[in-house]
């Protein structure tokens, strides 16, 4: 998925959440399938999955796609450490393909291996670096630039009740070369029939690769940059806590809300390129699922 960022005023984005929240008052209602009459008058409900000989397999398989469009806007800092905030407007589109395969803004995840309420999941994703003029006032310039990166990694995880237990691993090739790794637990709970909460908190750690890209400044940058040499070693990069709230507004339509805060760590929190060691951020989404 694409992200385009645009620098608005605090006015239009509260213009935009606005408008996002409107959308669930439009909750028209979700006709159901018409009843038709067999050979001995009686009536029998339509049926909802197709028949296999008259449409095939593959027909058949199609209801175990769920496609979901729409767009929305994140509101965050302009780099990671930033004090300055921005909106980016983000497009998406989100699948689940036969229960195994999902597509999302952050990449894709297969299912490799189930087992009861373990998982063992494949990852695809990018890294879209950081540029020297993020930012205000040619903050970051004489750093150069971190370029784009393509993640591949794994997902482990373990559900009990309403929380899942999580471990990921994801390695950038290209951009930074680092290697990620993440724990956390995630927890969803639905209020009524149309809202549904979610909980997430996690901690992530960083190599050496990581650190040294985004936080590191090099004896050459130090003489090109307003900051200082510093040497970030690998460790505990930051810690993250995200509030989601989900509403149906109908059948097909969604509306999402997210707010949530990372606190870096370690050597990266003490990095002379870090304005601000809280890093809050918020979404809103709308999307129509098929």
């Amino acid at each position: 998925m694409y992200l385009y960022p645009v620098n608005l005023s605090t006015q239009a984005l509260l213009t935009l959440a606005g408008a996002a929240f409107f959308v669930v008052a439009l909750d028209p209602s979700v006709s159901s399938a018409a009843d038709t009459p067999t050979e001995s008058g009686e009536i029998a409900p339509v049926p909802t999955q197709p028949d296999p000989a008259r449409y095939g397999p593959i027909r058949t398989r199609l209801h175990d796609w769920e496609v979901t469009v729409g767009g929305g806007a994140m509101y965050k800092p302009a780099f990671e450490g930033s004090d300055t905030m921005e909106i980016s407007p983000v497009p998406f589109v989100s699948a689940r393909l036969f229960d195994r395969l999902t597509i999302d803004p952050t990449g894709l995840e297969l299912d490799a291996y189930e087992n009861g309420p373990f998982t063992l999941g494949l990852l695809l994703g990018y890294d879209t670096g950081r540029d020297e003029d993020d930012g205000d006032d040619d903050y970051l310039e004489g750093l150069g630039d971190i370029g784009f990166g393509v993640n591949v990694g794994a997902r482990a995880s373990v559900e009990y009740g309403p929380a899942e237990f999580y471990g990921t691993i994801n390695k950038t090739i290209g951009g930074s070369d680092g290697l990620l790794g993440k724990v956390g637990v995630e927890l969803k709970q639905p209020l009524s029939e149309r809202f549904v909460v979610g909980l997430d908190a996690s901690v992530t750690v960083a190599d050496e690769n990581y650190m040294d890209a985004y936080f590191s400044v090099s004896a050459n940058q130090a003489s090109k940059s307003r900051f200082k040499e510093y040497d970030a070693n690998a460790g505990f990069q930051r810690a993250d806590l995200a509030l989601t709230v989900t509403y149906l507004a109908s059948e097909n339509w969604v509306v999402r809300g997210k707010a949530g805060v990372g606190l870096l760590l370690g050597d990266a929190a003490d990095s002379p390129i870090v304005q601000k060691k809280t890093q809050p951020e918020f979404g809103l989404f709308v999307g129509y699922r098929f």
